[in-house]
């Protein structure tokens, strides 16, 4: 699937978006390891705090259908709207790899591409829980100090 059909896809999910106070419609599309996709919109709640963003909406919906594995997202927004901090670590558990494509991009307009380790560098994950965690590339140590 290429980026412009997830990008549309996200867009269509958008319009399904539950956004009575903000205004902002969002919507999301996830691409799967085995090649499905799973959809998702924001949807806000009176309550501030119980607001579901686009991209958690897709991702639970792929974790209900047995999904673990995420090989890009799409998000389409009122304008450009990237992920939150919390969208982007969960993005993070499932990611197939931090090289994951994260496209963003108005509704209808063009989008920009991005990897999860742009949008979240020096990341933590599943890997430090299961003892997998690798030393960094160019890590630096202050000896001690």
């Amino acid at each position: 699937m290429t980026h412009r059909e997830l990008f549309e896809r996200a867009c269509a999910a958008r319009e399904n978006a539950y956004a009575p106070y903000s205004g902002f419609r969002v919507g999301a599309c996830i691409l799967t390891q085995d090649g499905s996709t799973f959809s998702g919109c924001n949807f806000e709640n009176a309550s501030y705090g119980a607001t579901i963003c686009a991209e958690r909406c897709a991702a639970s919906c792929a974790v209900a259908a047995g999904q673990r594995r995420f090989m890009a997202i799409a998000i389409a927004g009122n304008s450009a709207a990237w992920p939150c901090g919390i969208c982007r670590q969960v993005l993070r558990e499932f990611a197939c790899g931090p090289e994951m494509p994260v496209i963003v991009g108005a509704a209808g307009g063009e989008f920009t591409v991005r990897t999860l380790e742009e949008l979240l560098p020096e990341s933590f994950g599943p890997e430090y829980l299961l003892g997998e965690a690798k030393e960094p590339k160019n890590s630096k140590t202050n000896g001690g100090k």
